[in-house]
């Protein structure tokens, strides 16, 4: 579940830094493409008892550890005798060291009860609890909405494991660096949230624009390259509906694609776990940066840090870096009630390219479109305040990407460098909202495949 209350970086700056290597996905995460590729050959029993059972095994996991690690001499020692890093024992020692109350339930009652308890022991505060309530109700009611025969199973696996990290990061708060990498152990927080958004899509109504593209991406990812995606952002849950739609074809960009993410995401309690999960670049959001006004130099500073780490990365290549340069998430028209994406900020397209080609080494900006509002929508408007109430469903979605618009080519006959920065943005976001027309005929016109044009050509390449 949810991530990515987007942001865009408001200042520009380079730094050098030595190549990194292209790093390929780990075996296991290919391991569990295949499993799910076999379990989608009947898309009716989409990979639900995969995934269930993937989540009693990150449990089971987690007690292993604790018996391995039940004292903090004890892990030291071991740390010395394997090399394992601080920061991985101090993990280790936090995992050891907790409550257990949702892990330890047996049944929803008590898993209710569960929140109860703490919130009156002054474990929880009461807007947590209150939000954890919800969330179990209304994943509950989305996952009995799919008519998976294995709904009680998927709910209860999936919820304990969310409301127990949930908790976890009440007791223990996580502090996010300006660029997170995703904690893969002793938890693997990413194949949690994979597991946790995977029910709520209805992979039968779900589809992905030119794949053959996100290939080619793929192939420069290898030789060093770095690609930049400008995208419009739906929902807190997109980075789990792009890796899912990617994992079975192309799983390092499904696993390695890094998010610029707005602070909400980190801060927001029933955020953070899923948030965790994923690649990040925190930055403060254009829209919240004068929420707090004597807060806003202290967001422009920590704004600044980031985008040193990005263009710290981009030195290196190899590196996917996702932006939803709007801002923040699409809303429906008020009047219409159509939902479109949300307008590009030229600034933040000129900042991201301009990172890109500093970089030292070549870079490519694609435009990508995504179709997911469904699966839980935003509040209507824009928030100040964080904890918003979360509305969940089970619904297709869709995928796009289109190829590199080149700035040089597009830009030619611009007279001065803000035009240019306007006529390319532009272009980017029309091929945006070109690619989200046609996944909006095939998922919520019941088009299906037969939406494709001759510049989207959708395909389910799960089935």
């Amino acid at each position: 579940m949810f991530i990515l209350s987007a942001a865009t970086p408001s200042t520009f700056s380079t730094i050098s830094s030595s190549r990194v290597p292209f790093a390929s996905s780990s075996s296991s995460s290919k391991l569990f493409a295949v499993s799910f590729a076999q379990s989608l050959r009947n898309p009716l029993s989409c990979p639900c008892l995969v995934y269930s059972l993937k989540l009693r095994a990150m449990a089971k996991m987690v007690k292993d550890k604790e018996s391995s690690f039940s004292s903090s001499s004890a892990a030291a020692s071991a740390a010395s005798e394997s090399g394992v890093s601080p920061l991985a024992i101090s993990s280790e020692w936090k995992e050891s060291n907790r409550s257990r109350t949702f892990l330890n339930a047996a049944s929803e009652e008590e898993i209710l009860s569960g929140i109860k308890k703490e919130a009156e022991e002054g474990r929880l505060p009461s807007n947590v609890a209150a939000g954890m309530e919800e969330l179990y109700q209304n994943y509950k009611n989305a996952i009995f909405q799919s008519g998976n025969p294995n709904a009680d199973e998927i709910v209860f696996s999936n919820m304990t494991a969310a409301l127990d990290r949930i908790f976890l990061d009440v007791e223990e708060p996580f502090v996010f660096a300006p660029y997170h990498k995703a904690l893969r152990e002793p938890f693997d927080y990413y194949m949690f949230g994979q597991n946790y958004i995977r029910p709520l899509v209805d992979f039968r109504n779900s589809y992905v624009g030119n794949i053959s593209i996100f290939n080619e991406m793929e192939e420069k990812l290898k030789e060093g390259h770095n690609i930049i995606l400008i995208s419009n952002h739906q929902t807190e849950a997109d980075p789990a509906v792009i890796s899912l739609l990617l994992e079975t074809t192309n799983p390092h960009i499904a696993e390695n694609m890094i998010y610029v993410a707005g602070d909400r995401v980190v801060t927001d309690p029933l955020c953070k776990p899923f948030s965790i999960g994923r690649n990040l670049v925190c930055v403060y959001s254009k829209k919240h940066m004068f929420d707090v006004p004597e807060l806003a130099e202290m967001k422009r500073k920590a704004n600044t840090r980031s985008l040193k780490e990005m263009a710290l990365l981009l030195r290196g290549g190899s590196q996917l870096i996702w932006i939803a340069p709007s801002g923040g998430r699409d809303r429906p028209d008020p009047v219409t009630e159509e939902w479109h994406p949300a307008p590009f900020d030229a600034s933040s397209v000129d900042n991201m390219r301009r990172l890109a080609e500093h970089a030292g080494v070549p870079g490519h900006i694609y435009p990508l479109a995504l179709l997911c509002y469904n699966i839980m929508p935003p509040p209507p408007q824009v928030e100040k305040d964080v904890g918003e109430k979360r509305l969940i469903s089970f619904h297709g979605v869709g995928l796009s990407v289109a190829p590199e618009v080149n700035f040089s080519e597009i830009s030619a006959s611009c007279k001065t460098s803000e035009e240019a920065g306007q006529v390319y943005t532009q272009a980017l976001y029309n091929s945006v909202n070109e690619q989200y027309n046609v996944l909006k005929s095939a998922v919520h016109g019941k088009q299906g495949l037969h939406a494709s044009t001759p510049a989207v050509s959708l395909s389910q390449l799960w089935n």
